[in-house]
């Protein structure tokens, strides 16, 4: 079996995402699972590469058949769409935006086209992506636009702990009002489906509470009794293992010791938070992440998405500091739903 064509987005030229994809591409094991090909501007991953001194070579492409897909010899789809002389690394701006969204739009693209068997994306600005003019909250939502999908939502995979959200780019005052039974059920249903693929054994599902002590009866909250629980219950009616409400605070700590495969979030930060300290490393001395782990993927899609779950990181941009072990695993995922959806596909 011919290994997957992966595309890896630029994301924001002027932030750690083309060092990252450079340096993830400069790992043989790689190549030794897939197929890598860069989408973005040519010309800047050369620039990163002259700037850190890294050893590879960059080889321009205006159409998938033409990549060599060799190690050290780095395919770029060219999008010839950065002037490198009015870009600064760390700085916001129309054209940095710009860019990175073109190299989203494309990769998606060539996805549905069935030119590339699954997509992974670099870290974008969201005020940069607005300035160019087009108005999304992330890629989630440019995903689910483009491909014409509903029903998706956000998996965040780490080695401890898999989180799926009820709702994410929406105030908290909105998340509150998303929890709903018909929602919760969608997630658990999407989430299930994640970790099979992911090739998790325990497909057993936390399911967290919205208010303090999950509601503590109604005491602090109606939510959770009157959407959150009989959710709970119909999944159980449909055959899912489910757990909940359960008290986030209580959840997370289960989780992180392999309780569950997975657990269900009813708003961004409520599993952003417990995901990102066990994946993210600070070192308070070098005032600078030592490592950055977990893995972005939209569930739903009509394509595979995978994505690193960090920012931009524009303080240390270009500096050559920038880990690439998130990209890795996000690769590796890429590689692994690949793999399971061409497993499961039915014949011609």
């Amino acid at each position: 079996m011919s290994k997957p064509v992966i595309g890896i987005t630029m994301g924001d030229p002027a932030s750690i995402g083309p060092e990252i994809a450079i340096k993830a591409l400069l790992r043989s094991e790689i190549y030794d699972s897939c197929r890598p090909l860069l989408v973005g501007d040519a010309g800047v991953f050369r620039h990163i590469i002259d700037r850190l001194q890294l050893q590879a070579t960059i080889n321009p492409i205006k159409a998938v058949g033409d990549a060599a897909f060799e190690y050290g010899i780095i395919d770029v789809f060219d999008l010839a769409n950065v002037d490198l002389d009015q870009l600064v690394f760390g700085e916001i701006s129309a054209m940095a935006g710009n860019a990175a969204f073109e190299a989203v739009k494309k990769v998606i693209e060539l996805a549905l086209d069935g030119e590339l068997d699954a997509t992974v994306t670099g870290p974008i600005n969201k005020k940069s992506i607005n300035e160019a003019g087009h108005h999304y909250a992330g890629h989630t939502e440019i995903y689910a636009h483009y491909t014409g999908t509903r029903k998706y939502a956000m998996l965040l995979v780490e080695e401890h702990i898999k989180v799926i959200h009820v709702s994410t780019h929406v105030s908290l005052r909105q998340a509150c009002d998303l929890v709903k039974k018909d929602r919760i059920l969608e997630v658990v249903h999407l989430l299930r489906n994640g970790l099979i693929q992911l090739g998790e054994t325990n497909l057993k599902i936390g399911i967290a509470g919205l208010n303090p002590h999950a509601g503590d009866s109604g005491l602090f909250g109606t939510e959770d009794d009157e959407e959150i629980l009989p959710a709970v219950e119909e999944a159980r009616r449909r055959g899912y293992d489910v757990e909940g409400p359960v008290p986030p605070d209580t959840l997370f700590a289960k989780a992180s010791t392999g309780a569950y495969g997975g657990v269900v979030a009813m708003y961004h930060d409520q599993g952003h938070i417990p995901f990102k300290l066990s994946g993210f490393k600070w070192n308070a001395e070098k005032q600078q992440m030592d490592s950055v782990k977990g893995v972005n993927i939209t569930m739903g899609l009509p394509i595979i998405r995978t994505s690193v779950d960090h920012g931009t990181a524009f303080e240390i941009a270009g500096k050559g500091v920038a880990s690439p072990d998130a990209m890795v695993l996000a690769i590796e995922s890429a590689v692994q739903l690949s793999k399971f959806r061409t497993k499961t596909k039915a014949p011609a």
